[in-house]
């Protein structure tokens, strides 16, 4: 494991020493007993996920609308998850599937949370992680994972490699494949789809739009999927606009909208350099980038560069304003959606905004 590395990471969201609760703990042990029948221990993993993940909390940022202007701002923290991302959602509902289909190791790629999360989840349900991070990340969450753990194997070149390298590893061993922008790509957007159905239940209507942060895609084009289905089924009036933010100019969904192409370009890998603030947004591939390019496109909605200053400065705003704690990147659906009120005032209604937690 590489201990010098040309710069460090703040990618790391916290779950408070991920603390889970006692029904839980008690619920693992009947889980990770394989004495036990599969149906019990997929009953009972059912029941932590219903205990742990989701239900975050939906709240009215009436501070940030003084300083704006725009009324009805609500932020969707995905803070309350046991890992204290929205990654927890998409990991939990993987574990099971692996429980469900007789796996009992998994495999993926990570820069930070996405690992800590599926740690967290794996543990829970008695399988072995085996984590890929580029040999030159630190991530603060590496830890946690081990702790956790889960098995580390460093990879040479980017988190894209990586991703690749743990997709291979998979198919040679037998192995569930727990990465993006693969065969469980519709299970990873049905569990994100859970974010719009906790929205509804809190509004009880769509609101205008939703503003979220971008990487590989998957979360955005997710939630618009729940909008969608709540529309066909008539249980909303509207689908909601989608925004995108991220890294200035190093993530193709952002930039593939900009330059209005019908589907998401790839970037020049070169080009893409980390910082302690971007580097849970930046990719030159972004895995569901064509899913997450459709849903802007298709919801008129937009996308837009954002800054590492910016995003700082929105955090810090966000903590002393609304007493949230909030990683730097995932501010950036938020910053685009303002951004864009200063330039153009947007109609009275309601926004949501989706964010995550950080140390």
């Amino acid at each position: 494991m590489t201990n010098e590395t040309p710069y460090k990471l703040i990618d790391g969201a916290s779950a408070f020493g991920l603390a889970i609760s006692s029904e839980s703990q008690e619920l693992t042990k009947i889980v990770t007993d394989t004495s036990n029948p599969i149906i019990d221990r997929l009953e009972a993993y059912e029941d932590i996920m219903n205990i742990e993940v989701g239900d975050t909390s939906l709240s009215r940022a009436r501070n940030i609308e003084r300083e704006t202007g725009l009324r009805q701002i609500y932020l969707k923290f995905e803070g309350g998850n046991p890992t204290g991302t929205h990654k927890d959602r998409i990991a939990f509902a993987q574990c099971l599937d692996a429980l469900r289909r007789g796996y009992d190791t998994i495999t993926l790629a990570t820069c930070g949370n996405y690992g800590v999360a599926c740690a967290l989840a794996a543990n829970l349900a008695g399988l072995r992680c085996i984590i890929n991070i580029p040999e030159e990340y630190h991530s603060l969450r590496l830890k946690e994972m081990v702790n956790l753990g889960a098995e580390i194997i460093r990879t040479p070149g980017s988190y894209e490699d990586a991703v690749q390298y743990s997709k291979k590893f998979a198919e040679k061993n037998e192995y569930y494949d727990a990465n993006p922008g693969g065969a469980n790509t519709h299970l990873q957007l049905v569990a994100y789809s859970e974010i719009a159905l906790e929205i509804y239940d809190y509004l009880r209507d769509a609101p205008k739009l939703v503003a979220a942060p971008v990487s590989n895609g998957t979360m955005l084009a997710g939630v618009y999927r729940g909008f969608a289905t709540l529309y066909k089924r008539g249980m909303t009036s509207r689908i909601p606009s989608f925004v995108a933010g991220s890294s200035y100019k190093k993530n193709p969904i952002v930039l593939s909208f900009k330059n209005n192409l019908e589907s998401c370009n790839d970037l020049d890998p070169k080009k893409i350099k980390e910082t302690k603030v971007n580097e849970p947004l930046i990719n030159w591939h972004s895995f569901d980038g064509d899913e997450a390019l459709w849903a802007l496109k298709n919801s008129n909605g937009w996308a837009m560069d954002i800054s590492d200053s910016k995003m700082t400065y929105y955090s810090k705003i966000l903590k002393d304003k609304e007493g949230l704690n909030v990683l730097p990147a995932s501010t950036a659906g938020l910053i685009a959606l303002l951004e864009h009120n200063k330039k153009e005032a947007l109609e009275g209604d309601r926004y949501v905004a989706i964010l995550t937690g950080r140390k």
